[in-house]
């Protein structure tokens, strides 16, 4: 609702390409969520975890977050203040981050081996597809018939559904307060709480883009290098504290702040071999962000009708996709690691060359159903195979952290890219973009040798695998 479905609405406005290629920016939040994920493993929610549980609470604290976000960008969705609509989409971009961050923890407590997470992680992400496809398509079915505002709503109030169904569950403590009491108190607490973070938000946003427009950037501006130059920096900077980290004693992470431990005691782990696996999971979802962040557009520039955008990210969509989750989620429990990571990248670039198809084809449903449905697929088998790799990556004692520094970083390089996708298409057109997309995707191959020698180390107070 913040990306792919805000996209083709920017497109129906008519607003720019660059312009909506700057949106997919605001998808860089959750690449960030590392900076916050240690909050939610050491705080909890006051009123709802005291009742539900630490995981749960914060849950239903990003699913308040969510709607509230959602219904604002209903009522903003003439897009005649691009300002506000962008402030409403990263609320609904932080809280849903926010709500992954405290499920990811959640499903690697439960199941911790491969062969465990494989089958949770394939229905994790049925779940996951699901609602992103019923939004999509349901959300573009409904402004086809009526208008955006009532298509936020409605996919606003579909979002708030599983709240009541946490608030009716059993408490996770043997001696809870009362659920009525808890309900009220969390609620209070958590609209406080979303109240502050829209206020703050906002604040820093009006800095920031007065910054920007002080400094003289506009649409015209070529941004391609400046965003190479900023996806480098993390490295380099790794790079630069890498010798330093790599003489720590095994258990200096355990002594460090509750924000650093999680991401040192990784770096000491895997020591100098995180930079080529960080480069790795940089590449490999390439082609799935840069898809999402121009599909729409293309479909829009194609000529497409809203009706048949809505039929081809609904029923084939979430058909293509569920098989796609599936046969990944069965790749990575029987095959090598090595192999099913292969495979979902040679199919997540199969994913992006497709659109290439498209775009030269006739115009007909049936051209773009079989777009997007082997889009779907390629991508639902590539992210399963790739949740299941960086499950096994992370420590057991910082899962919810660490996952949500790993899977927020392997977005970093291509949102980055995401953000220019309107410079670089107005360059090479729709055709070359889709193609270099997917050969970006497919560049994680060349990294494979080196990431599967990887053997982290292991601290001698800690038993051996």
């Amino acid at each position: 609702m913040f990306n792919a479905v805000l996209t083709l609405r920017l497109a129906r406005h008519g607003v720019d390409i660059v312009v909506i290629g700057f949106f997919a920016w605001i998808a860089l939040l959750p690449t960030f969520k590392f900076a916050w994920a240690p909050l939610l493993d050491r705080y909890s929610v006051p009123g709802f975890s005291r009742f539900w549980g630490r995981r749960r609470g914060w849950i239903m604290l990003s699913q308040l977050g969510i709607f509230l976000s959602m219904v604002a960008m209903a009522f903003t969705s003439d897009d005649q203040n691009l300002p506000l609509t962008a402030l409403f989409a990263l609320l609904l971009a932080f809280w849903t981050t926010t709500l992954e961050v405290a499920a990811d923890g959640w499903r690697i407590e439960l199941a911790p081996g491969q062969a465990e997470q494989a089958p949770i992680v394939a229905a994790n992400l049925w779940g996951y597809r699901s609602a992103m496809v019923a939004a999509g398509s349901g959300a573009v079915l409904v402004a086809a018939r009526s208008d955006w505002t009532l298509a936020y709503l409605t996919i606003a109030v579909a979002a708030f559904l599983p709240f009541p169904i946490l608030a009716a569950m059993r408490p996770e403590r043997p001696d809870p307060p009362g659920r009525t009491r808890a309900l009220l108190h969390g609620t209070a607490i958590s609209l406080a709480i979303i109240l502050a973070s829209a206020v703050a938000t906002a604040g820093i946003g009006w800095v920031l883009l007065s910054a920007v427009q002080g400094a003289g950037f506009t649409a015209e501006t070529n941004v391609t290098p400046i965003v190479l130059a900023v996806a480098l920096m993390p490295f380099a900077a790794l790079a630069i504290a890498l010798p330093r980290i790599n003489r720590l004693a095994a258990d200096a992470p355990a002594r460090m702040p509750a924000f650093l431990a999680p991401y040192v005691e990784l770096f000491w782990r895997y020591s100098y071999g995180i930079l080529p696996l960080l480069a790795f999971v940089s590449f490999y979802r390439m082609g799935d962000v840069l898809t999402l962040t121009l599909s729409h557009p293309l479909w829009n520039a194609a000529g497409y009708s809203l009706e048949q955008i809505s039929m081809a990210d609904g029923v084939v969509a979430l058909t293509c996709s569920m098989a796609g989750v599936a046969l990944g989620g069965l790749c990575a429990a029987r095959l090598p690691m090595v192999v099913a990571l292969v495979i979902g990248a040679c199919a997540s670039a199969i994913g992006n060359w497709v659109f290439v198809w498209l775009w030269f084809a006739e115009p007909s449903s049936w051209v773009l159903y079989v777009a997007a449905g082997v889009d779907q697929f390629g991508h639902g088998l590539e992210g399963a195979v790739f949740v299941v790799y960086l499950s096994m990556l992370v420590s057991p004692r910082y899962p919810g952290a660490q996952y949500a520094f790993l899977s927020g970083f392997a977005f970093l390089l291509p949102r980055l890219i995401g953000g220019a996708a309107g410079t670089i298409q107005k360059q090479i057109g729709y055709d070359g973009f889709f193609m270099l997309s997917g050969a970006l995707s497919l560049a994680a191959i060349l990294l494979l040798p080196f990431v599967m020698r990887l053997r982290p180390r292991i601290a001698e107070t800690e038993p051996l695998p």
